[in-house]
């Protein structure tokens, strides 16, 4: 679980924000272990987390505490509860993330090792990488899981001007995951690319999700979009995945593949024009330590969500047909 939050926790390069969170991860339940046991396993009762904040600046939420910020949660808060607590975002902050990425590290477990998930930036603000240059391991080398090492030398550039700027831009993120069966899913309820695009979607700052060719298919033939088959040595061989691994709400034992969209950091130095709670129309700017792109750091983010997904599906599965 450690891992995984490490790969996501801020502070760790220019280009993310610079609050120091360690976001160690305390078991709190539901895991046990003794000199029978081999290592700690689970108990079967409730896994509960805790990962506390430690590098909280109330002080720089203070001169929106009547302000309702263009781009952020505040507005609609206040219109369904009625009050809301102006020192940082709550469940509309990135920072509730971590919790996610926990949550992800648990569910990989319960995948195994036959399955695995994995995460890229595609696109920052106007710049896409090529796909000819996709090469996974270059995600490790440098600080925008890019898998393109060309592009990350132009992104290195764009988003010092942004980060000098005090601006942001937004981004598009690519998950992927080999080794999922066939089978998994259902034809209506619980469509497996409807929950991946339900838990997709439910990440803060996230606009958009695509699966497969997505919205590129739209302008595809019916000859273009069908993924034709032919008889490989292991079976069915597909000659395209414009689908994205999901026929008819259930895997087709393809890749999944799934991107989405991720807005710009609403939290920026530049004025907006906005209103107070008392409706007086004012300028706002956001101080603090926010991120130039966070659609940097959504990409563990993505893949624990992606992980939880396929985990239920996989148990829902074992429970329908008994493996």
């Amino acid at each position: 679980i450690q891992a995984y939050l490490d790969q996501r926790r801020p502070g760790t390069s220019r280009f993310v924000t610079q609050r120091q969170e360690p976001d160690q991860v305390k078991i709190l339940s539901g895991v046990f272990e003794d000199d029978r046991t081999g290592g700690p396993v689970t108990t079967g009762t409730p896994i509960s987390l805790m990962i506390e904040n430690v590098d909280q600046r109330s002080k720089d939420y203070s001169e929106i505490r009547d302000r309702y910020r263009p781009g952020h949660a505040d507005q609609a808060y206040d219109a369904k509860y009625g009050v809301r607590d102006y020192r940082g975002g709550g469940r509309s902050s990135a920072r509730e993330t971590a919790a996610r990425v926990a949550a992800g590290g648990i569910a990989r477990q319960v995948l195994g090792d036959t399955i695995t998930i994995r995460g890229a930036v595609v696109q920052i603000g106007e710049h896409m990488i090529d796909p000819e240059n996709w090469n996974w391991d270059e995600t490790a080398n440098n600080p925008f899981w890019c898998p393109d090492a060309a592009m990350a030398k132009t992104w290195e550039h764009y988003l010092d001007t942004i980060r000098k700027a005090g601006s942001s831009v937004g981004a598009i993120v690519e998950v992927q995951a080999s080794g999922v069966p066939a089978g998994w899913g259902a034809p209506v309820y619980g469509k497996l690319d409807g929950e991946l695009a339900g838990a997709m979607m439910s990440i803060n700052a996230a606009k958009g999700v695509e699966i497969g060719a997505g919205f590129a298919a739209a302008g595809f033939t019916g000859e273009d979009n069908a993924d034709e088959m032919r008889m490989g040595n292991d079976g069915i061989r597909f000659l395209s995945n414009n689908n994205g691994g999901v026929a008819g709400g259930i895997s087709t034992g393809q890749d999944l593949v799934v991107r989405l969209a991720i807005k710009p950091t609403s939290s920026i130095l530049t004025a907006r024009k906005s209103v107070t709670r008392a409706g007086e129309e004012v300028d706002v700017r956001t101080i603090g330590r926010h991120d130039p792109c966070v659609g940097i750091r959504a990409v563990p983010v993505a893949e624990a969500m992606m992980a939880c997904v396929l985990a239920d599906a996989k148990l829902r599965h074992r429970g329908q047909v008994g493996s």
